[in-house]
């Protein structure tokens, strides 16, 4: 099953490692480095164009990636408990 995160992207549930608040998630230093770190790696991919409010971390592999979604936290972490995913 898919979360679907805006502008017609898609992430498979089981890939998902959390969903985060971008503006709470980035108030501490750690929070900042790490967003940038995978910045820096070219890790980091936006949904949309629209200014971000939620980032979702999710496995690919080996490695963790970062989707940005102008979606918020809230709105997708209750298209996951509402059975809001798309199907395979």
């Amino acid at each position: 099953m898919y979360l679907h995160i805006g502008n017609k992207q898609s992430v498979k549930k089981k890939d998902i490692i959390g969903i985060f608040d971008l503006d709470t998630s980035t108030v501490t230093k750690t929070g900042k480095d790490f967003i940038n770190g995978l910045e820096r790696a070219g890790k980091v991919e936006y949904a949309d164009d629209d200014l971000p409010r939620s980032f979702v971390l999710v496995s690919e592999g080996d490695e963790c990636r970062v989707k940005l979604s102008r979606i918020s936290s809230k709105g997708l972490l209750a298209r996951t408990e509402d059975g809001g995913y798309d199907k395979e």
